[in-house]
């Protein structure tokens, strides 16, 4: 098929784009590259030997999107384009909102003008909210507790009611947990902007020299080592969750929701000391006050995933951290 990715020079972008020219798909990106670099994308290519399409282009800039589906015949897209950072979009709600929601709303308009209606959605575990209890399944009801979390929240319900007025529409929306690793070439990888705010990128940053510390926040929670526990997958493994939703929208199925992760939880520590064994340092750390809005446990059932799109999460926390090591330590600076 000849796909469209939004916002596939970012992180999860760019390793979907690896799986989907390797499985044979063409390939079109359209990212803005306000949070990605595009030499990720020329090295998508290296892996890969094959050739995408890219387009620099807003998401906000209706008629910019309008000219690349007139100079493309597209049959499905994979939409990750959106602002990510959860602690931001506290401070930044508004620009949150109008380029998560409103990009995505004035897409799906230029989607339905061209007759294009298949689309993968990258959704977030976040919108399981903080009362429901793990293991976490697509059938509970959903919320959020802070700006980019309502966003997701929005967009699916936006997807929904369409769903309900059209239902020539098919949308896969697929709820991540913790994505984590890179590529085993170490050729492309996670490099977020400023100070990581999740835990393995900034362990990665540690070992490199870039921070002094670890903050661990909290250590008296109800676990057995007293921090919070996470479900960590490897980015690897989302991306090729991507491609069988793919296989999934190509037998109509209207609108279904997955979740992606192991099934199985991480504490803190337990990603720590696996991330020391794989860079093969010793790293400090010091714990802090517990951060506002963790909860102790969170991590899905994805048994909904594994059957009805024969998927399964395959690699192990030490893979992802030797991974994220081999790219960090080869691109200390990322893509810079």
């Amino acid at each position: 098929m000849n796909i469209l990715v939004t916002g596939g020079a970012g992180y999860i972008g760019s390793h979907t784009c690896v799986v989907l020219l390797q499985a044979g798909h063409a390939v079109t990106v359209l990212d803005n590259l306000s949070n990605s670099k595009e030499e990720s994308l020329r090295r998508v290519q290296e892996i890969t030997g094959k050739k995408l399409k890219f387009y620099k282009a807003d998401l906000l800039d209706q008629e910019s999107v309008r000219l690349i589906f007139k100079e493309n015949a597209f049959e499905a897209v994979i939409h990750f384009a959106a602002l990510k950072a959860p602690g931001e979009s506290v401070f930044q709600p508004l620009r949150y909102y109008h380029n998560n929601v409103t990009g995505t709303i004035l897409f799906l308009e230029v989607m339905q003008e061209f007759g294009l209606k298949k689309l993968v959605f990258s959704s977030s575990a976040t919108v399981y909210g903080e009362t429901n209890l793990p293991p976490l399944l697509e059938g509970m009801p959903i919320s959020a507790i802070n700006p980019y979390g309502w966003t997701k929240v929005m967009m699916e319900q936006v997807m929904r009611d369409l769903y309900r007025a059209d239902q020539s529409w098919n949308f896969a929306i697929l709820r991540y947990f913790n994505p984590v690793g890179a590529h085993p070439s170490g050729r492309i990888g996670e490099d977020p902007n400023g100070i990581p705010a999740n835990l393995v990128p900034f362990l990665t940053q540690l070992a490199i020299g870039k921070h002094p510390e670890l903050k661990v926040f909290g250590n008296d929670y109800p676990t057995p080592d007293g921090t919070c526990i996470r479900d960590y997958i490897h980015v690897m493994d989302l991306a090729d969750g991507h491609l069988k939703a793919l296989d999934k929208l190509a037998s109509n199925p209207g609108l279904v929701t997955y979740n992606l992760g192991t099934g199985r939880g991480s504490s803190v520590m337990e990603v720590f000391h696996a991330f020391e064994k794989a860079c093969g340092k010793t790293l400090p750390y010091r714990v802090t006050e517990r951060r506002p809005g963790d909860v102790p446990v969170s991590y899905a059932d994805p048994s909904l995933a594994n059957k009805e799109l024969d998927w399964k999460a395959r690699r192990s926390l030490e893979e992802m951290c030797a991974d994220a090591w081999r790219w960090q330590s080869q691109n200390p600076n990322g893509y810079g």
